[in-house]
């Protein structure tokens, strides 16, 4: 996790207070309650543990609803490929192979990350709506640069046989499945994941969130299920695809490689919003 020690608010506080000090920011007790754990923050371990612990985290309720749909049916008629289910043996290869990817690869990297850039804490929270506003700005960036990569390969062979293949294993995606990919894509979309906080100079706690949401958004895409209250249902105008449009990336193979929205699908004429039989591409060479 890249920290910066400027305060990420703008505009001029009120003063409101007694004593004439600014009034802090809504979210201080938030960020005083965070710095309570500095010890943890700046050790090299905490950010491959953060990113392994909320990415599990957030696989788990949906491999809850992939043990449970075989005895619960209801639950099927929220699943995108109703026909299709996970076995425990491909949900545990999945989980394995990231463990794997945490310890060998992630994990190195990010200690090279942290001794480049030490990080430092500032004392002042952010403001909510500089937050906000550069939680969005980092996610249409990361979306961006995504679906230019993904593009990229799939249009080169050579790309995709060497690198992406290995992501498209499984036509049917459940949540363990996000980060089933190959360690050159893994290390791209970490770099896309922390470019746009280190462009915007983002206050750590807008960093944090950021990485949260980013996860929690990817899981669901590949979660294989679509429920009332997923995130593309929440988001007006079909401007984000969600989890039933990347289902159809992998159905499909040849639309949909944004990640997110669906503004840059549109605008090159690769967004599709359902499947026919004939253009499923069951395997790929």
């Amino acid at each position: 996790m890249e920290t910066h020690t400027h305060n990420g608010s703008s505009g001029l506080p009120f003063c409101n207070q007694p004593n004439g000090l600014p009034d802090p920011p809504a979210l201080q007790p938030l960020w005083d309650s965070v710095l309570r754990r500095e010890g943890l923050l700046k050790s090299p371990l905490f950010p491959a543990l953060f990113n392994f612990a909320v990415y599990t985290a957030f696989c788990s309720p949906f491999v809850a609803l992939d043990l449970l749909s075989p005895w619960l049916p209801f639950l099927r008629r929220y699943k995108i490929q109703p026909q299709s289910s996970p076995t425990p043996q491909m949900a545990w290869l999945c989980l394995a192979q990231s463990i794997y990817h945490h310890v060998v690869f992630i994990f190195p990297v990010t200690v090279a990350h942290w001794y480049w850039r030490p990080v430092s804490l500032p004392r002042m929270a952010p403001e909510v709506p500089t937050l906000l506003l550069q939680v969005a700005a980092c996610l249409l960036l990361f979306d961006f640069l995504s679906f230019l990569w993904h593009l990229l390969h799939h249009k080169v062979p050579w790309l995709y046989k060497n690198f992406h293949k290995v992501h498209h294993k499984h036509i049917s995606t459940f949540a363990l499945t996000t980060q089933y990919a190959s360690v050159w894509e893994l290390v791209w979309l970490g770099f896309f994941t922390v470019v746009g906080p280190m462009l915007l100079r983002c206050h750590p706690l807008t960093e944090m969130t950021f990485f949260i949401v980013n996860i929690w958004l990817s899981v669901e895409d590949h979660s294989g299920y679509d429920l009332p209250w997923s995130t593309h249902r929440l988001v007006p105008f079909g401007l984000y695809g969600g989890a039933p449009h990347h289902d159809l990336h992998h159905l499909k193979f040849k639309f949909n490689y944004a990640p997110y929205f669906t503004h840059w699908d549109r605008l090159f004429g690769t967004l599709s919003h359902s499947a026919k039989p004939r253009e499923v591409k069951v395997n790929q060479d």
